[in-house]
């Protein structure tokens, strides 16, 4: 059984991904960390818990646990899976694993060197939603592959919110445009060389707010769209020369709206839907975190496709500067 230790207290392990390491096969919660004792050993006892400590530094000292799920703020991600790496534990950590992708190698290098599996927790990869999609376009459903179009928006505001602090690592492109490109990388295997990108920053908080993406990967484009700051919205479109896939409630599960694939094909004048009442995404990442640990390292996403992923995602930010196309 292999047994987790939390980084912190943070929503999104309270309210998805700690329920879900409880539910899953293989793991447990076995103890939680914050900097407030108390506030610690609520949420372990919440969750039937046994251990709460009142300091990270002591959670990673502890015995009691194998590997650590990492959600604190953007920014101290890094930091903290190379120390939860050098303590010898096994790290799940919140995306994104760093802000710059140079920031990524030293957390490889504290992989290599203690033996442990470190991942970036990418839910979708794990989903049976980006399972079906990789498998449709691998059988050639739609045909050749040409272009891919996303959205991903909300509505926040909040000067409280980390989201809407440059100094924890807020952002949009942070926190959610890493979706559209992690989707279309894994279900494509292919990276984009180039990309060109506007992106607008909000006066008050300096994070950016917006921005409107254009990545070549070659035969296909991908182009998506991010936003902190309007309407609730999220959908991937996968267009080919026969067909189209169109993913709906792509990432967050069921928060907007039903998850479905459609296919449409142009040859056959017909649609398919399938659909996904309960992917349990979660779920399935703590298991599948659990078999890598045990020697499955294909189980979870690599380091190497975190630090591609983040390239782009830095690229994006190189090329809102400037008219033209980036190199990645």
């Amino acid at each position: 059984m292999l047994r987790f230790g939390i980084l912190s207290t943070a929503k999104i392990g309270r309210d998805l991904v700690i329920p879900a390491i409880q539910d899953a096969e293989g793991c447990v919660v076995t103890a939680i960390a914050s900097r407030d004792l108390p506030r610690a050993r609520a949420l372990a006892d919440r969750f039937s818990v046994p251990h709460a400590f009142g300091s990270y530094e002591a959670l990673l000292e502890s015995d009691v646990i194998d590997a650590v799920y990492i959600p604190l703020p953007t920014a101290a991600h890094a930091e903290w899976a190379i120390k939860a790496a050098d303590a010898g534990k096994h790290v799940l950590c919140e995306k994104p694993i760093a802000l710059k992708a140079e920031q990524i190698d030293p957390i490889i290098d504290a992989r290599e060197r203690n033996g442990v599996v470190v991942t970036e927790a990418y839910m979708v990869t794990y989903s049976p939603v980006w399972t079906k999609v990789k498998s449709l376009i691998e059988e050639g459903a739609i045909g050749q592959l040409r272009h891919v179009q996303g959205a991903f928006t909300y509505f926040n505001r909040d000067p409280d919110n980390m989201r809407n602090k440059p100094e924890l690592g807020g952002g949009g492109l942070p926190d959610i445009g890493v979706y559209p490109t992690i989707t279309t990388r894994f279900v494509t295997g292919r990276e984009p060389v180039r990309v060109q990108a506007t992106t607008e920053r909000d006066p008050d908080f300096g994070t950016d707010i917006y921005s409107s993406v254009r990545a070549d990967f070659g035969d296909f484009e991908l182009s998506f769209y991010v936003s902190t700051q309007m309407a609730a919205r999220q959908v991937m479109v996968f267009h080919g020369l026969e067909g189209v896939i169109e993913v709906k409630s792509p990432f967050n599960a069921n928060r907007y709206g039903a998850e479905e694939v459609e296919l449409s094909s142009q040859n056959h004048g017909q649609s398919q839907i399938f659909r996904f009442p309960d992917s349990r995404q979660y779920k399935l990442q703590a298991e599948a975190f659990t078999r890598a640990v045990a020697g499955d390292l294909g189980a979870v996403v690599s380091l190497e496709s975190s630090r591609a992923n983040q390239a782009l995602i830095d690229a994006i930010y190189r090329a809102s500067k400037k008219d033209g196309w980036e190199a990645i």
